[in-house]
């Protein structure tokens, strides 16, 4: 389908005025993208539109899949197609007409990539600067830039060449050397891992009596056999009585040829061989026995060759002022710009000046309280978008589109002000700044809002309401009546139960915390962003000694892992009791039913697209002409169950397949019950058959709590959330309210790590971290009931939250 550009009517442009100047509108007409029904916009260029309405209904499909994704198409067009090759697919979105686009920057809350050797630094471009710096004034000198990174190893060579000089072919010796600043030992990882030898086997024992202890080694099978039959050494000798030789061939030897039992196979040494086939893999996609042995098994330590620093010798000598790249790089960034600023050397001002400039941006935007060596997969999402948010700052360029995705996330309502006005800067330099946002505080200094819905999924995709913020607060739609919604502070708080003890509480900027965290109650964590939130609940609960009473649940926002053929139903297990279900109905087995499995259609291998790669030029999807994107065979869809295909009921919201497995002849109560969950957590909206790479962070939280309320037993009694209110609209945090309250009234504990002023009003009991962030905060600054806070306003949280109750 084509997009028109300018083939509509164009506006009318007053006398005195420049054609040119007409252009002060972003028109979109007629846009389709996913449930977006004929949607027509008209945003206002250089000022601020914030884009709102419940969870599902359209908004990110608006901004990011047809205002941004045109704009970034359209630009990418006017590359080679050879460099088009080398860039992102973009399809061209389904709107009529789309007209006055500028350049859309994205600024998202995706986090980073979780490479070790990418840090704040490297992702910023201010490791880049510190190492020219260092390369310039440095003492002792080392060379360039490249002996200050982590990245870069040192190598040198020596050979001869050919040349051929004067019409003669001459032989000349040349040699190279490379001055690079990664640690030999950790590669530049900071870390290094371990196996625990003692997981592996036990060496009181022999082979032939089952020394071995790794999951898949069971004496008798080939992987065992292997070791028994080499005949490298005694299978019924004790492996503490090994030779040095013989432990070496047990544990470390080359990969070697060798026949046992008359079948061809390769020998290896245990620890490689385990490296290869468990340690090589990613962590989330192994089986759960799998997984507890590599956690038993593989320690990480840092590197006791840099200390952690990634960098060798020589980089970490050579100082400024005393101070090494390696400190510098680990002192708090708000620190470092103070360092930096005591640097005065003419030679080197206008990079000082340049990297000063990028530090204060960290400083500015809420980040001061990271360092540069901080692993970027560390990063929240709210702090990962705030990072990429730095090169923006200070940036020349004027008339950009700017597109936000929820720019509050992770931020305290001390830090939201200081976030808007970072983006009216933007604005005000001349740019359009476009925000999918739920908080009120941002909705408010908006310029222009749409209001999208009226409900989610096929319930939402039309525009509720476009004008002004006050607008919006006198219209009638769902956003605008719950615009001033404030929660009450609870008259009645719960009794606890009991405690979980945490004591001298250190990771990261942790100063020895100790605090009891009330059981059977909901305990809501909180602070300003960097406060070390996240450090007590993560590093002492979920991951620390805390967990030897009751189980830790942890239910954060990380990505789910699958492909896009991996949906709802088959992440929380809700496509197998429908399989039998269809399958008892029509008499015939539950593999049919799976698109994965015997009943995918053989054309599109139960995708439902066919995918045509065209080498440079971009890759087309098309749907599959056999099964017309459903993706199972012909045969599949004869089969029904209460009068539906399998393929309709994938197509089914969560709420509308409720009322399905309910009642009737379709009646199935393990699906109900699976469906009630996600509705509890708010998410009825959802399609069964919706790709799991299409959910934000809130929705895949949710998705994941929904799938762990199904957990039995003693062992699944604490829950820790990660701010779950990412995401959801003024409208539905009552309802996550009540679904916590619901979790505590079973007999769970809940701790929510949470900024948002509703969630802490109907709190039973606040932790409050702080004063500030970094080396500021760590310290309990307040523990007790919402009224006791509210009451006490001596913490930056006990302001905003008075405020917010209207105490």
């Amino acid at each position: 389908m084509s997009i028109a550009t300018s083939t509509g009517p164009q506006p009318s442009v007053p006398d005195g005025v420049h054609s040119a100047d007409s252009h002060d509108l972003i028109r979109v007409h007629g846009a389709r993208v996913n449930n977006l029904k004929d949607v027509s916009v008209e945003i206002p260029k250089r000022r601020l539109t914030v884009f709102t309405g419940v969870s599902g209904s359209g908004k990110s499909s608006l901004v990011f899949g047809t205002i941004a994704a045109e704009s970034q198409r359209l630009i990418n067009e006017t590359y080679s197609a050879f460099v088009q090759g080398f860039m992102p697919t973009l399809a061209r979105p389904e709107v009529d007409v789309l007209e006055g686009l500028t350049t859309a920057i994205l600024v998202d809350q995706q986090r980073m990539g979780a490479d070790p050797r990418s840090t704040v630094g490297t992702a910023t471009d201010a490791n880049a600067m510190l190492r020219i710096l260092f390369s310039r004034l440095g003492q002792p000198h080392l060379g360039s830039p490249k002996a200050f990174s982590f990245n870069v190893a040192s190598i040198s060579g020596a050979g001869a060449v050919t040349v051929e000089r004067g019409g003669q072919t001459v032989k000349e010796r040349r040699s190279f050397s490379i001055t690079g600043g990664m640690c030999p030992r950790c590669e530049g990882r900071g870390t290094v891992s371990d196996l625990d030898l003692t997981q592996l086997y036990d060496d009181s024992q022999s082979l032939a009596d089952g020394a071995l202890t790794v999951p898949g080694y069971k004496p008798g099978g080939w992987n065992y056999r292997l070791y028994t039959d080499s005949g490298f050494f005694d299978p019924d000798k004790p492996i503490r009585e090994y030779t040095g030789t013989e432990l070496h061939d047990f544990l470390h030897r080359e990969p070697t040829r060798m026949k046992i039992a008359g079948i061809n196979m390769t020998y290896e040494g245990l620890i490689p061989r385990i490296q290869k086939s468990m340690l090589a893999k990613d962590r989330e996609g192994m089986q759960p026995h799998i997984r507890a042995f590599v956690d038993r098994a593989v320690t990480f330590t840092a590197c006791p060759e840099c200390d952690g620093t990634r960098l060798n010798e020589g980089a970490r000598s050579s100082k400024i002022n005393g101070i090494s790249i390696a400190d510098a790089c680990a002192m708090q960034i708000s620190d470092l710009a103070d360092w930096v600023r005591g640097i005065d050397e003419p030679s080197v001002a206008p990079l000082v000046g340049a990297l000063r400039a990028a530090l204060d941006s960290f400083v500015e935007i809420g980040l001061g309280y990271l360092s540069l060596d901080r692993p970027a997969g560390t990063l929240s999402g709210g702090e990962a978008q705030r990072v990429k948010m730095i090169r923006h700052l200070g940036s020349s360029l004027t008339d950009v589109t700017y597109v936000f995705d929820e720019p509050t996330i992770g931020l305290h309502p001390h830090d939201i002000g200081r976030m808007n006005g970072l983006l009216l800067r933007l604005r005000d330099k001349g740019n359009t700044v476009l925000v999918v946002e739920h908080k009120p505080e941002m909705i408010a200094i908006a310029d222009h809002v749409v209001d999208l819905g009226p409900g989610a999924g096929t319930a939402g995709g039309t525009v509720q309401f476009e004008g002004t913020v006050e607008g919006l607060r006198a219209g009638g739609s769902l956003t605008g009546r719950h615009f001033d919604d404030r929660a009450a502070l609870k008259e009645k708080v719960r009794t606890p139960t009991g405690a979980l003890e945490i004591r001298g509480a250190s990771a990261h900027n942790l100063r020895d915390v100790d605090v009891d965290i009330p059981l059977g109650v909901l305990v809501v964590v909180t602070g300003v962003a960097g406060s070390g939130k996240s450090s007590l609940v993560h590093g002492s609960l979920v991951d620390g000694p805390a967990t030897a009473g009751p189980g830790v649940v942890s239910v954060d926002q990380s990505p789910i892992r699958g492909s896009r053929r991996s949906n709802p139903a088959t992440y929380t297990g809700l496509l197998e009791p429908i399989r039998k279900a269809f399958a008892k109905a029509n008499g015939v087995k539950p593999a049919l039913f799976s698109a994965n499995s015997e009943g995918a259609c053989l054309n599109c291998n139960g995708a439902g697209v066919v995918y045509t790669d065209l080498a440079m030029m971009a890759g087309v999807a098309t749907t599959c002409e056999e099964c017309e994107g459903k993706r199972y065979q012909p045969a599949v869809l004869d089969h029904h169950l209460g009068g539906r295909d399998i393929s309709e009921v994938l197509a089914m919201s969560v709420a509308e397949a409720e009322r399905f497995f309910g009642s009737g002849e379709a009646r199935t109560p393990a699906a109900h019950t699976i469906l009630g969950r996600l509705s509890d957590v708010g998410l009825g909206y959802l399609t069964l058959g919706q790709p799991l790479t299409t959910l934000s962070g809130g929705e895949r939280q949710r998705l994941k709590l929904a799938t762990r309320l199904a957990e039995k037993g003693a062992d699944r009694q604490v829950y820790v959330l990660d701010e779950p209110t990412t995401g959801l609209h003024l409208a539905d945090v009552e309802q996550l309210l009540g679904l916590l309250d619901r979790l505590v009234d079973s007999g769970k504990s809940v701790i929510v790590v949470e900024h948002h002023q509703a969630v802490m009003a109907h709190a039973d009991w606040i932790i409050d971290l702080g004063p500030g962030a970094g080396h500021d905060g760590g310290r309990i600054v307040f523990e007790g009931t919402p009224a006791d806070l509210v009451a006490d306003r001596s913490t930056l949280t006990g302001e905003h939250l008075a405020e917010y109750v209207g105490a």
